[in-house]
């Protein structure tokens, strides 16, 4: 599939297509939540490992979680201190969460507003969106899009120029971490840091 314009992009991801852009830590594999399947599948991702749920703010994910008043105003108050940025929240997940973004334990769901404003462009127009790095279960995260479009030619993968264009638009750049987000897993009564990134809690 050749690279794509950003409304191209997003009209696939609206249409459940397997799409992937830029992000403040590693390019994304994403697709909507109720097709989530499929990055199993082109990934050959373990059924355990579940997928994050990616929205262009807060607002957008917190009807994808349950919990108390109290947590709420703590996860908000955490939320506002780390987002947008490199950290991954695993919460209880609410009715509207897909089986199929978490197979084994659907109910919890990490969530995740990434620094980097062509992803919160996208997300913006897309609604959250499942998503993963983009690489084949086991190997190292792709970095560029020439290597994304190689190796997953079915998935929609913005242009050089959209990419430039859209970076001109916004008044940003797309310089990735290159490393993966930090996951923190709340347990009722704080956190258990599941995969440790950038962000420290």
């Amino acid at each position: 599939m050749p690279h794509v314009s950003f409304a191209e992009l997003v009209s696939g991801a609206r249409a459940g297509q397997l799409v992937s852009f830029p992000t403040d830590t590693v390019p994304a594999l994403a697709s909507a939540p109720a097709h989530a399947e499929q990055v199993f599948t082109l990934k050959q991702r373990s059924q355990d490992k579940p997928l994050i749920l990616m929205g262009a703010k807060a607002l957008d994910l917190w009807p994808y979680v349950t919990g108390s008043e109290s947590d709420w105003l703590y996860w908000q108050e955490v939320a506002q201190q780390h987002w947008p940025g490199a950290l991954t929240l695993v919460l209880p997940a609410s009715d509207r969460v897909p089986t199929a973004m978490n197979p084994t334990n659907p109910t919890s769901i990490g969530i995740r507003v990434p620094n980097c404003a062509i992803a919160r462009h996208i997300l913006a127009q897309t609604g959250p969106l499942a998503t993963t790095s983009a690489n084949r279960s086991g190997e190292p995260a792709l970095q560029s899009l020439e290597e994304i479009a190689a190796s997953f030619p079915t998935v929609l993968t913005l242009h050089p120029e959209a990419i430039a264009t859209l970076n001109q638009e916004l008044g940003t750049s797309t310089q990735p971490a290159g490393l993966p987000s930090t996951v923190a897993q709340w347990t009722g009564s704080g956190w258990t840091i599941l995969r440790q990134g950038g962000v420290s809690l």
